[in-house]
């Protein structure tokens, strides 16, 4: 391999340092005068024999030395790289901001005009594309639930799945913004996925027909037997809410007297929705969420429990999975602490951190990690999850086999014409039944009076 000396740097290196330095507001501090020292005050010793901290002047010139070599890279690039229409400042540019946000967590990115416009529409309820909820686990794109009746779903695929390829491309190396380009487009149109399943050998295939996506939010809701309902929650949207307050009123008309609340595979939505839900059955005044930042000090009041109906006279249990995520462990977490409910299933995701958009220009911007929710007890969600109370595992293979039961359940007019298959006549959605008896028997002792416990 031969390299090149470097040269001296020229008058296009040194015009865009300055651009560089003024658009981080260094240009203008380096010619600031060190600031004075505080007067000596009593310190807890700590790391005995380690350099003492930098000073604001020389964390400085460490910023000064980075920005050089990002403009010197630069420059770099622009004149030697093989392929000029590669070179241009903005993709340049661009490609830095990406790698840069990619670097600190999955969840922080660079906005571009498009990708802003798509992430505003994956709260309004309906977009186009295939009907899965995209993360990263251990570094690997992964879908963390398909949504309701979307071609992903009907395809059989699952939480968990980890994407090998999109089109015959690997996502290997891909971004979130890359990999929603892909997989979104017009109606209609096809787009193939390559998969890895934990319980599977080998990769599986999926061939998918792009379809408008409305997202439904409150299914399901019926009573599993006398006094006890039930009510599935699929995403927290603007309408979840709502829609719950009058599935609740369907059913207390039936005599309510427990409720099971199912939020597996609930991939999350809303802040607002998951806070509108939780108040539904806690007590006036009671934390639900708690924001903890970098600085504790600018960390908001925990959101509380308002609004005009606080439903606390039933005993509840919420199903949970590794595809609950985001808004619903912020229900569950909440409940849970509250001990208004019996989680029962599996760890949810982990998925709890806050995003925030600033925008940087008119038509680009940073989606940041700017703080992680934890539940009212200062319990942390992000990268843990939140357990549950009472452990059911289910594989793979059997929940696939529930899904498509409670398809056929709650949607019968879509199977007129199929007679169900032979191997769901003895599947048993058996966390949803452990629910059921908890339940029953939490009637039975509430039903007795005091000297009979």
């Amino acid at each position: 391999m031969c390299w090149k000396s470097m040269r001296r740097p020229n008058l296009c290196y040194r015009r865009l340092l300055f651009l560089v330095m003024i658009a981080t507001g260094l240009a203008g501090c380096r010619s600031t005068p060190p600031v004075s020292a505080p007067s000596a005050q009593p310190v807890a010793l700590q790391n005995i024999g380690s350099n003492p901290p930098p000073t604001a002047v020389e964390a400085e010139d460490v910023a000064y030395q980075q920005l050089r070599l990002l403009a010197r890279a630069l420059i770099q690039i622009r004149k030697d790289y093989v392929d000029p229409s590669k070179t241009e400042y903005p993709a340049l540019i661009q490609g830095a901001l990406q790698g840069m946000l990619q670097s600190l967590d999955p969840h922080s990115q660079f906005l571009d005009a498009e990708l802003y416009e798509n992430i505003k529409n994956d709260t309004s309820g309906e977009f186009g594309g295939i009907g899965i909820v995209l993360g990263f686990q251990d570094g690997i794109l992964s879908v963390i639930a398909p949504m309701e009746g979307t071609p992903a779903f009907r395809a059989g695929m699952l939480a968990g799945d980890r994407i090998a390829s999109i089109n015959g491309k690997s996502t290997e190396a891909l971004n979130m913004r890359d990999a929603i380009r892909l997989l979104r487009g017009p109606e209609n149109t096809a787009v193939s996925l390559t998969v890895t399943r934990k319980d599977e050998k080998n990769p599986l295939e999926f061939n998918l027909v792009r379809e408008q996506i409305k997202i439904p939010s409150v299914k399901g809701t019926r009573l599993l037997d006398p006094g006890i309902g039930y009510i599935r929650i699929t995403q927290f949207t603007e309408n979840t809410a709502p829609e719950l307050r009058d599935a609740l009123d369907q059913l207390r008309k039936q005599d309510l007297r427990a409720l099971v609340l199912d939020l597996r595979n609930n991939p999350g939505g809303l802040l607002n929705s998951a806070i509108e839900v939780s108040q539904i059955f806690l007590k006036p005044g009671l934390p639900i969420v708690v924001t903890r930042s970098r600085n504790p000090t600018n960390d908001p009041p925990p959101y509380t429990s308002g609004g005009p109906l606080h439903l606390t006279e039933f005993p509840m249990a919420i199903l949970v999975n590794e595809g609950s995520a985001s808004a619903s462990e912020i229900v569950s977490g909440a409940l849970q602490d509250h001990h208004r409910a019996i989680l029962i299933g599996t760890r949810t995701y982990g998925k709890a951190s806050v995003q925030s958009i600033f925008p940087l220009d008119e038509s680009n911007a940073l989606r940041l990690t700017t703080a992680h929710y934890h539940t009212p007890s200062d319990r942390p969600i992000h990268d843990i999850g939140i357990p549950p109370d009472i452990a059911v595992p289910v594989s793979l293979g059997e929940w696939q086999k529930i899904l498509q039961k409670r398809a056929r359940l709650e949607n019968p007019e879509l199977f007129t014409k199929e007679p169900p298959p032979e191997d769901l006549a003895g599947i048993v959605d058996r966390p949803l039944e452990r629910a059921l008896d908890i339940l029953k028997g939490l009637l039975i002792l509430n039903s007795r009076s005091p000297t009979e416990h």
